[in-house]
């Protein structure tokens, strides 16, 4: 509707520019186009029109839709949060909402931002925050850095956040659902709702989404302290799952190093809160965290957008089956280039920058290639002259040339694994066939607390494949139209009739139609067609083919039920109407001569 905030909105934001934040788009002729983000894919078929202000994917998930809906899916979240996000880029005042009306969702963003300040206050003020402020510069953070990351502090009190909170009239269930409290029954209580806060004499480390919100926190001890059980406490906590927070989903960091990293066309991936801002902080922007859980599909997904190269400084244990480990066989499956940053032992990214900035640069330039890392590993651990260091050694590598995708790559492991092993190429192959293909879920992790998959949307007919390519051609070259006799438009679907009819006079589009038609444009403008004329032609005879073949199948089947019925004069009559439909089905194919 005209003058709306989302007609502004639109208005004011290119479409192009919001989608090319989030992926990579490369220019294709008038449109743009990229590796769809919705589906996994090789070849690009997900176009971005620029004339027309809309996107749509000529792929397998078939998703497409405006500015709103792209965000919509990208971030995973309702309308109305992304009404709010894209008015703050376009710079659209929302009128204020009626407290009651908010989502849920923008509740617990509101509450994620309320903590953070709380947390950067208590950091700034209290007596321990600043005890806590003296170990993070001791650490080597800067000033500014702590402020440019949000840190914070949580006090050692049972219900400090809570209450604060609660002050600012939000509810404690929902700071639960913020994953800021944690719920306590006892038999006392059965009935009554009790929380404490999650985060205790704790080091707070806000975590953004792609548009810095703040989403959700981890927190650090920075004093070693037992439970009342005697255990020592966890050196890190991080958040539960929320509405706006799913750590398959988060890379910390990615918020600042987007850019850099598609300048650089490399991610450097490390485990640590710590270790990402100590190398922003020193100049290596194009950093990111996993925080110490095994890389998912959807983070891959996400990092697919920005590059391809992945640099890692992880702590790699190739023996066993570690988080880390799986998470760069999923990347290497997933068509990653891969370099591993080698690191000494017991030191992380975050230690090497505090005693030698420099240094890190180094280990940047020695990185190993993912294949001169599992061989360099692999054969320092087993003796590949002896016959049990050969089965151990094939049993560590043939399982990584395995999941790599391209074959020219596959085939060079293998040349080398054969030459070290000093054993024919057959052979080596012949073993490569006996080990099992990933499982299905290999990419989806065992992570609870996954949203459930989105529906697939509902398969075509062939009839209406033909008739949607009939309307591009038809689009794409508007003389065809007159190749369709009267007769022809009968054929076609009511929906199909009344999108010719919007051909016909651009001026007159019902809004119903409006997107397919958009759709529509943007394929007949990608398309590249030798033949249009005959291409137009093989489709409405292919149309015709399709409706007799239906004619006959339904003939068939009133001719089954006829027998069953024992009605003789109902099956004479269909066989002739058999007969007939057979004849105009023959006379369709000497046409086709």
């Amino acid at each position: 509707m005209l003058g709306s905030p989302i007609e502004e909105i639109k208005n004011r934001l290119d479409i192009v520019e919001v989608i090319r934040s989030y992926i990579k788009l490369q220019k294709a002729g008038a449109n743009f186009r990229a590796v769809c983000p919705f589906h996994s894919e090789k070849t690009p078929s997900f176009f971005v029109s620029p004339a027309r202000q809309i996107w749509h994917c000529f792929g397998s998930c078939g998703e497409g839709g405006d500015i709103f809906k792209f965000v919509m899916k990208i971030e995973g979240i309702e309308f109305g949060d992304a009404l709010r996000l894209l008015a703050q880029k376009a710079g659209v005042e929302l009128k204020k909402q009626d407290p009651k009306l908010k989502t849920e969702r923008q509740r617990l963003y509101e509450i994620c931002e309320l903590a953070t300040c709380f947390f950067e206050k208590q950091l700034r003020d209290s007596l321990a925050g600043k005890e806590a402020k003296k170990y993070l510069l001791g650490r080597g953070l800067k000033e500014e850095t702590l402020d440019k990351w949000r840190l914070g502090y949580a006090p050692d009190v049972w219900q400090g956040l809570s209450d604060f909170l609660v002050s600012k009239s939000y509810k404690r269930e929902e700071i639960v659902k913020a994953g800021l409290a944690v719920e306590r029954k006892t038999e006392k209580t059965l009935n009554n709702f009790h929380t404490y806060d999650r985060f205790r004499a704790r080091i707070i480390f806000p975590v953004f989404d792609f548009n810095s919100r703040v989403i959700g926190f981890g927190g650090r001890i920075f004093r070693q302290s037992q439970r009342p059980d005697g255990q020592e406490e966890a050196k890190y906590i991080n958040i539960p799952n929320t509405l706006v927070y799913d750590k398959r989903r988060v890379l910390y960091g990615l918020n600042k190093a987007g850019l850099a990293i598609r300048k650089q066309d490399a991610c450097i991936l490390v485990e640590g809160y710590i270790d990402v801002i100590m190398l922003n902080q020193a100049g290596f922007e194009n950093v990111a965290a996993t925080s110490g859980t095994a890389l998912s599909f959807e983070q891959l997904n996400i990092l697919k957008r920005y590059s391809d190269n992945l640099l890692t400084a992880f702590d790699m244990d190739l023996a066993g089956d570690s988080a880390t480990k799986r998470g760069i066989d999923r990347a290497q499956a997933r068509g990653f280039n891969i370099k591993v940053i080698i690191m000494p032992d017991g030191k992380d990214p975050a230690d090497i920058i505090f005693q030698n900035p420099g240094q890190w640069q180094d280990f940047l330039t020695q990185a190993k290639s993912i294949h001169g890392f599992y061989f360099e590993n692999t054969l320092s651990r087993f003796d590949k002259n002896k016959l049990e260091g050969k089965k151990e050694i094939s049993r560590v590598i043939l399982p990584v040339i395995k999941r790599i995708p391209n074959k020219i790559e596959q085939s060079v492991w293998i040349q080398d694994l054969a030459r070290v092993l000093a054993v024919k190429e057959e052979d080596v192959l012949e073993e490569l066939k006996k080990v099992k293909n990933q499982p299905e879920n290999f990419f989806e992790g065992q992570e609870i607390n996954r949203p459930a998959r989105e529906s697939v949307p509902p398969e075509k007919t062939r009839k209406e494949i033909l008739e949607e390519r009939l309307l591009v051609l038809i689009r794409k070259y508007p003389e065809i139209f007159n190749l369709i006799l009267a007769e022809d438009l009968k054929l076609f679907s009511p929906s199909t009739r009344k999108i010719i009819d919007c051909f016909q006079d651009n001026n007159v589009i019902e809004e119903g139609i409006k997107n397919k038609i958009n759709e529509l444009s943007l394929k007949a403008e990608i398309e590249n067609i030798v033949d249009a004329k005959k291409e137009f032609q093989d489709c409405l005879r292919a149309v015709k083919s399709v409706i007799i073949r239906d004619k006959l199948n339904n003939i068939s089947k009133e001719i089954k039920k006829a027998e069953e019925g024992k009605n003789p004069e109902r099956i004479q009559e269909l066989i002739q109407q058999f007969n007939q439909v057979t004849k105009s089905r023959g006379d369709l194919e000497i046409l086709e001569i």
